[in-house]
């Protein structure tokens, strides 16, 4: 009896000392709301993989995908704006390029990611137990970094399936994740499958975290996180050797994107008016067109 009583009382100290370290230690608070969040992923993986089964490899899954991440932002008390998104609006098929700065990046792409869209993602993901098994059977488009000749193969024969299939594809074209406030050089991957594919780009810009998240600090708390989609650009008349310029004027466009809703914290004070950009570069060489970029009127969409 008096084991029990003991064990009954350790539990309970271990209980009450947690909590008082989660409200008050914020690096436990921390490591406890990081925990929740990849435990989540794994937990509804393994939960929605056989239905996605059911169906076998197919675009279509994201949506199942989708509707288990989207309630993350409840729970963490993230409030997401997003700007732009009628851009978006357009039946045709296109690809997405979007800064990358932590694993909550996924909360902010579940947000504005339209029917018919996957991610291209490094091939180490597929290998994940069910989280690879479920993004397989979801379409999300594997490639391997360290094989160049492989990378360029699935450019190829995702430039031809964009076309078949209507499909929309997402590319984080920095390569890696960046916390920083200014954007890595990007790879090139990405226009060069639009180029390919002669499909529009459009760039989104997930603000800063700093305010709320930082793995370096180890801070994860409440805020607002807002996601710029800017005008599309077009790739109608480009060829490849139009790409570095293509990469270059894009990035600028993002970096300035960033650079702006970084001094303004605009994710804190939810500004009425986003930033619109005018990006005019020339498609250098013969028989190629100018890159435009459509300047609409934007709103907000929660």
């Amino acid at each position: 009896m008096m084991e029990v009583v003991l064990l009954h009382g350790l539990l309970l100290l271990f209980l009450t000392a947690a909590l008082l370290l989660y409200r008050y230690n914020a690096t436990f608070h921390y490591f406890c709301k990081v925990a929740f969040f990849n435990g989540w992923i794994v937990a509804m993986a393994t939960l929605l993989s056989p239905f996605a089964a059911l169906r076998g490899r197919s675009v279509e899954n994201m949506k199942l995908l989708r509707a288990v991440i989207l309630p993350l932002k409840h729970f963490y008390g993230i409030k997401m704006q997003v700007w732009g998104s009628e851009h978006l609006n357009i039946k045709e098929p296109y690809v997405i390029v979007c800064n990358h700065q932590a694993s909550l990046d996924i909360m902010g792409m579940v947000e504005v990611i339209p029917d018919r869209c996957v991610p291209i993602a490094k091939k180490e993901l597929m290998y994940m137990g069910t989280v690879g098994w479920a993004c397989w059977l979801s379409g999300i488009i594997f490639i391997n970094r360290q094989k160049r000749e492989d990378a360029i193969d699935v450019i190829s024969q995702t430039a031809r399936t964009m076309r078949r299939e209507n499909l929309r594809v997402l590319v984080f074209p920095e390569g890696t994740r960046n916390e920083a406030k200014s954007m890595l050089p990007f790879k090139r991957g990405a226009f060069h499958l639009a180029v390919q594919a002669q499909v529009p780009i459009f760039p989104i810009v997930i603000s800063p975290y700093q305010d709320f998240f930082s793995s370096k600090d180890k801070k994860f708390t409440s805020g607002t996180c807002t996601i710029r989609i800017l005008p599309k650009v077009k790739t109608e008349g480009l060829s490849p050797k139009d790409v570095p310029e293509l990469t270059e004027t894009v990035r600028q466009a993002m970096a300035d994107a960033l650079a702006e809703m970084s001094a303004n914290h605009c994710g804190d004070q939810g500004a009425e008016q986003p930033l619109l950009l005018r990006c005019a570069g020339a498609g250098a060489g013969r028989g190629t067109g100018s890159l435009q970029c459509e300047e609409d009127a934007t709103r907000i969409s929660n």
